[in-house]
């Protein structure tokens, strides 16, 4: 919600390619393994080792895709780029294509929706406000840290006000992810006190113009992070148009690393702009605003096109690679406000974006009954988009950090008809993910992700934590008629295949384990696999007679999937 004050313009609507194929058929997606921002002359005229040739596997297009039952890619039968993917002991999920050969019968990827839980906070302290957002999250050992933006925007009939206070940085924190609470810091005056829990306050610092409401702030997971830079955190510069690189030796006491702007020139940078280390890739990444058009410097700002994001990487955090804009694969151009990148928890080579899908709908008989239409009026005097733009959350996948797999369904929709709810503003997803314990007893702990709502109104804006199954965000389904998967030729470590599923009572899913060329292997046919079923985040599957998977290891396999009123959330071999 930076650019708030910003007028918004949009260019012509490109239409996407169109691909001819049935809903489940998905494009090609690359492997992460250690690869890097492209730069063109990296690879030439050298021996192509498995980190090259999985990048030049970025630029394959879609193969031709067979009708109703299979889903065919490029290289996925005998591409001389790339035949056998490599998992080692590592987990995989179904967020893109990549072990994906062909479905049949009624399989497909399915997309999950987090589940709505209670308010984690509500940002109603004097020096908060309705326009409180761009939260980030993390845990920290036995601790949850929480930072985010304290600004507040009060409408009325004469207009809108944003100059209550000037845009902090503030803090939380919790000892669950769950129950939240404001410390009292003692950092910054507000009003003449420093009873408050700002964490960052804007102004000159220095050389530095510093904005600290546009924070995104993370544990630097770095090795060899020195102690006083152990956290990181960005802020954007309200003077000089770039990127302000922060360090704390606790998360509390933070002193710039820079003396200017990074990525000065390239960007628009008004929203929540991040950066961390990769621990895959053994640099740090960063991910920041752009407009795909129009101008956005600090003498000039005249924004148009798209609102979309750029990338690049670092080794020291303060020189960074030649950026590259995000591609996607089977994605229209639409307005992304935010990005929320981040190498997943339990499966660090895959990066996960939850990008916030700005559209302005306009007026209607529908716009008229969404919820707080009076208040909708008000904000769309002050200007038309502050009334008719709807915000929510989507999920996109990335092994490589540029060419992402977009899921063009919303992951997060705005939900119920709700005070709070429908507007521009709600379901800015925050920044990284987190496990908490579960609810039921007994049950294994899920993922916690937080959503901003009752934006504008109020006294101020609210968050609210959702959950979500382990690794859940995609799975393979299939209903009780029955259908299959069979995986691209891979080649694995460990003893076991440990699966992350789900069924009903009558349901149930074997695997048989293959010959690259289709045949079963000995002992690991679909017969010979003991039936699966039941509900848990990792069980071993087992096949008669005590065959092995173990002794298969290092040499290329299928995998068969056979699944009935059941979903296939991840795999791994240990």
């Amino acid at each position: 919600m930076g650019a708030i004050l910003i007028a918004h313009q949009r260019v012509g609507h490109r239409t996407p390619k169109s691909i001819s194929c049935q809903p489940v058929v998905l494009p090609v997606s690359c492997s992460r393994d250690a690869t890097k921002i492209p730069e063109p002359q990296a690879v030439k005229n050298q021996p192509l080792s498995r980190r090259a040739l999985l990048k030049s596997a970025t630029a394959l297009g879609l193969a031709a895709a067979s009708p109703l039952v299979t889903v065919k890619r490029a290289g996925a039968d005998a591409s001389s780029e790339n035949p056998v993917r490599d998992l080692g002991a590592r987990r995989e999920l179904f967020v893109d294509d990549f072990l994906i050969e062909r479905f049949a019968g009624q399989a497909q990827q399915r997309m999950h929706h987090p589940v709505p839980g209670e308010i984690a906070l509500v940002h109603d302290a004097p020096w908060e406000g309705t326009g409180c957002g761009y939260h980030s999250v993390f845990q920290d050992g036995n601790e949850y840290r929480m930072y985010y933006k304290a600004w507040h925007l009060e409408v009325s009939a004469s207009g809108l006000k944003t100059d209550r206070h000037p845009l902090y940085c503030c803090y939380a924190r919790s000892a669950d992810g769950i129950h939240w609470q404001k410390p009292n810091l003692g950092l910054h005056a507000f009003a003449g006190s420093k009873q408050n829990n700002i964490v960052i306050a804007s102004g000159k610092l220095g050389s530095l113009s510093v904005d600290a409401g546009h924070p995104a702030v993370f544990k630097d997971e770095n090795p060899d992070a020195a102690p006083e830079a152990r956290y990181k955190a960005i802020l954007r510069s309200s003077g000089a148009n770039g990127l302000l690189p922060f360090q704390s030796p606790d998360g509390l006491h933070w002193t710039p690393m820079s003396a200017a702007p990074l990525f000065h020139g390239l960007g628009a940078f008004d929203s929540q702009n991040l950066a961390f280390w990769d621990p895959v890739l053994g640099k740090y990444r960063a991910y920041w605003r752009i407009f795909t058009a129009g101008t956005t410097s600090e003498k000039k700002w005249q924004p148009s096109g798209y609102r979309a994001i750029r990338t690049a990487s670092s080794d020291d955090f303060l020189h960074w690679s030649k950026p590259a804009d995000l591609t996607y694969t089977d994605s229209p151009p639409e307005h992304l406000y935010t990005n929320q990148v981040k190498p997943y928890l339990r499966a660090p080579h895959l990066l996960l974006g939850f990008p916030t899908r700005y559209v302005e709908r306009g007026w209607s008989d529908s716009m008229r009954a969404l919820p707080e239409a009076k208040h909708r009026q008000l904000r769309s005097a002050a200007s038309a988009r502050y009334g008719t733009a709807i915000t929510e959350g989507l999920l996109m996948a990335s092994r490589d950090g540029v060419r992402f797999k977009r899921w063009n369904e919303a992951f997060l929709r705005p939900g119920i008809e709700r005070p709070g709810s429908w507007n521009y503003g709600q379901q800015y997803i925050a920044w990284q993910l987190v496990e908490t314990r579960s609810a039921m007893a007994g049950a294994p702990a899920e993922l916690s992700l937080y959503a901003t709502e009752s934006y504008w109104t109020g006294l101020g804006s609210a968050l609210r934590r959702y959950t979500l199954r382990l690794d859940g965000f995609v799975s393979v389904h299939a209903s009780m008629a029955g259908g299959e998967l069979v995986t691209r030729p891979v080649r694995f470590t460990g003893s076991d295949l440990r699966l992350n599923f789900a069924t009903s009572a009558a349901g149930g899913l074997r695997v048989e384990l293959q010959q690259p060329d289709g045949r079963p292997l000995p002992g690991f046919a679909l017969a010979d696999c003991e039936p699966v079923f039941g509900d848990t985040v990792d069980r071993p599957v087992r096949w008669k007679n005590g065959a092995k998977a173990g002794n298969l290891q290092s040499q290329p396999v299928r995998l068969r999937f056979e699944l009935k009123d059941a979903d296939l959330y991840a795999l791994r071999f240990a």
